[in-house]
């Protein structure tokens, strides 16, 4: 129960709560504009920009898209570099106009935490927030919890095989996932929320504040919820204040997961019912967490122990991995035989660089292309169909994605490269 475990996105509900705390110190406003505390703040959309409010950095509606690449292909980058990002970072869809979820906007309210309070993110919840839940054992980054000798280790499943796999930071990010606990102190997280914010008899927030964080904020559209919606078979789906939430057998489960390379987490709640559940695990994606959630609130919540949770969310899954296979396959099956790239191969070695995600190389290593994203980070490239190569990827859980050549139409050379989704254009110098 002493084992220090990584908290990852169930983080969220932390940041939360220090935002609530200085809401009712007057300090400042859920619908304050972001600009009002970080001026220099910027997205790539002047009206996102102008009207982002706090509550929009935490309920994934900013219409900002995705931009975990950023720091999960460089995972050196410093917090105050991802803000610096942030101004490029382009719009996906307006406004408040869809949801899209967002980690590096809980960046940016832990940003806005520190403006309003003069203390970092990290010492804020550490103080204001461990200490008086006594969560004694409980760090905010992963730098701080180092010294911790009594910790899990990350896994993942590999070709049928398990392995430990090295550790993967949050800490570029930590307001939105680098929270690091253990079963005795995140049960008196999990008794804070069940007792209404309520701490020996002190209140950490206001009733209140309380109710708002917990009050649905955005509704969550099907596609973007979890696949445990084909069981659970909620007739409502939204996102509070850094809480998932839906109904079951008539009562509001507020829940969030937590998941990085070898890592997971589930936190479940029915405040109703005073029912609180949170899971660890150290073995990346195992979904046995949602099943034990569902178990403890059958079992607790309404006394009934009938249903197998574990068998239908592993059948659900294991369709889900099944379907993965068979559309990986049908990718394998549209690939054109007897082809070959359209240039040498050494004419696509150099550099290719995005003012957000920066620049990465293209190098010739024995006769192949190797893709380098920097020193932690790089694929072997194989000629896949034309100027589109495979790429396997050094971290072997992260298996592989297509790299994509764009040649130019006026000349014989490479104008761009797109991996996973992120298209960078070839420098004018090769850089070899």
């Amino acid at each position: 129960s002493q084992t220090l475990f990584g908290c990852m996105s169930t983080t969220k509900a932390f940041t939360v709560v220090a935002l609530g705390m200085l809401v009712d110190e007057g300090k400042l406003n859920w619908d304050d504009k972001v600009t009002k505390w970080l001026p220099d703040f910027r997205v790539d959309d002047p009206y996102i920009t102008a009207d982002l409010r706090v509550r929009d950095l935490l309920t994934h509606n900013s219409g900002i898209g995705n931009t975990d690449i950023l720091w999960a292909w460089n995972q050196s980058i410093s917090p105050d570099e991802v803000y610096r990002k942030m101004a490029m970072a382009k719009p996906a869809y307006p406004l408040r106009g869809g949801f899209i979820y967002q980690n590096n906007m809980y960046l940016i309210a832990g940003k806005v935490i520190e403006k309003a309070s003069g203390m970092s993110w990290a010492d804020f919840v550490t103080e204001r927030i461990f200490k008086p839940l006594g969560m004694t054992s409980t760090f905010a980054t992963l730098d701080r919890s180092r010294a911790v000798t009594n910790r899990s280790t990350p896994h993942f499943e590999v070709d049928g095989k398990i392995l430990n796999i090295p550790e993967m930071e949050a800490d570029p990010i930590a307001p939105a996932g680098a929270i690091w606990s253990n079963a005795d102190d995140i049960a008196k997280w999990v008794n804070f929320w069940l007792n209404g914010g309520v701490v020996n008899g002190q209140a950490l927030i206001k009733p209140a504040t309380y109710a708002e964080i917990m009050r649905p904020q955005v509704i969550v559209p099907a596609r973007e919820f979890y696949p445990t919606i084909a069981i659970t078979k909620p007739h409502w789906m939204t996102y509070g204040l850094g809480w998932f939430q839906h109904d079951y057998r008539g009562e509001m489960v507020e829940f969030h997961t937590g998941s990085l390379d070898g890592r997971t987490a589930i936190i479940g709640l029915i405040p109703d019912k005073k029912i609180g559940v949170y899971v660890f695990g150290n073995l990346d994606h195992a979904e046995l967490r949602h099943a034990l959630i569902y178990k403890v609130f059958d079992l607790f919540a309404f006394n009934d122990n009938s249903r197998d949770w574990s068998a239908d969310f592993k059948k659900l899954y294991d369709d889900i991995h099944t379907n993965q296979a068979k559309q990986i396959d049908a990718i394998k099956a549209m690939r054109k035989a007897g082809t070959s790239p359209s240039l040498p191969l050494e004419s696509y070695v150099g550099k290719y660089s995005d003012p957000f995600y920066g620049t990465i190389r293209v190098d010739m290593v024995d006769g192949k292309l190797k893709l380098v994203i920097n020193d932690g980070l790089s694929a072997l490239l194989d000629p896949w169909q034309f100027d589109t190569f495979d790429a396997a990827w050094s971290k072997p859980w992260w298996g592989h994605s297509l790299a994509q050549f764009t040649i130019a139409a006026y000349a014989p050379q490479v104008e761009s490269l797109t991996v996973d989704g992120v298209v960078l254009k070839r420098d004018a110098s090769r850089g070899n």
